[in-house]
């Protein structure tokens, strides 16, 4: 299992946000976070790459990628951290250089060396997202849309085993956010986790997953709410 939380509870400063947390997360897995703003989804999403801290009862558990977080030492976080990929609705590229410039930053700054493997690996991931011909442009020569591809494939790059998205069609139009949500949604089929937090419930429809809703300071499974069709289709068979 890549992600086993079980009765943690998760604060902002002194602010209890969820409490009791149940929420699992498996290889290939498709997973959406749902609820309004304050509700607590970031939160939750912020824990799992340790930029919130868990607060737990003895008989609590808080794993990810094999990690006992609530054991976790600082120095240990980057390593974590390489083993996913992490989106933001802002996107966070860099301005002042090009897309090529982005993702060598990445390689280089988690122990890539060889020049050759660096621009395979950035082909690669420039291709899994269709912006191959954009390699060489800056960040305010692309769309919305463009730039949270190149997150994506910024996201990719060290084959994560998860890749964690907090609002990430949150700045698009609708037809590029089903784009993205696609996109995502077919990473899944190599075996990568994706966990995302999200306001557009419609996508829910259109690509259909596993649904967790943060309200009232708890988060609950209600994945069968959303995918009645496909229930009624397996009563049938």
């Amino acid at each position: 299992m890549l992600i086993d939380y079980q009765k943690i509870n998760i604060y902002q400063q002194d602010n209890l946000i969820l409490r009791d947390v149940c929420f699992h997360a498996d290889e290939g897995e498709f997973i959406y976070i749902i609820g309004k703003v304050g509700s607590g989804k970031s939160s939750l999403l912020k824990t799992i790459y340790c930029e919130l801290d868990i607060d737990a009862e003895e008989d609590a558990k808080a794993e990810v990628l094999g990690r006992n977080l609530l054991a976790l030492k600082r120095k240990e976080v980057p390593a974590l951290r390489k083993e996913m990929g992490i989106i933001f609705q802002d996107f966070q590229l860099l301005h002042d250089r090009t897309v090529y410039n982005n993702l060598r930053f990445v390689l280089r700054a988690t122990g890539w060396k060889d020049k050759a493997e660096i621009d395979q690996r950035i082909d690669e991931v420039l291709n899994d997202v269709g912006m191959t011909e954009k390699k060489n442009s800056l960040p305010h020569e692309l769309s919305g849309g463009e730039q949270q591809r190149i997150a994506i494939a910024r996201a990719l790059l060290n084959h994560p085993k998860m890749i964690i998205a907090d609002e990430p069609t949150g700045n698009l139009d609708p037809e590029t956010a089903g784009n993205i949500v696609k996109l995502l949604k077919d990473i899944t089929n190599t075996g990568t986790a994706v966990v995302m937090s999200t306001h557009n419930i419609p996508m829910l429809d259109k690509y259909p997953g596993i649904v967790y809703r943060c309200k009232d300071g708890v988060i609950s499974d209600v994945t069968k709410e959303y995918n009645k069709l496909d229930l009624s289709e397996d009563e049938e068979n």
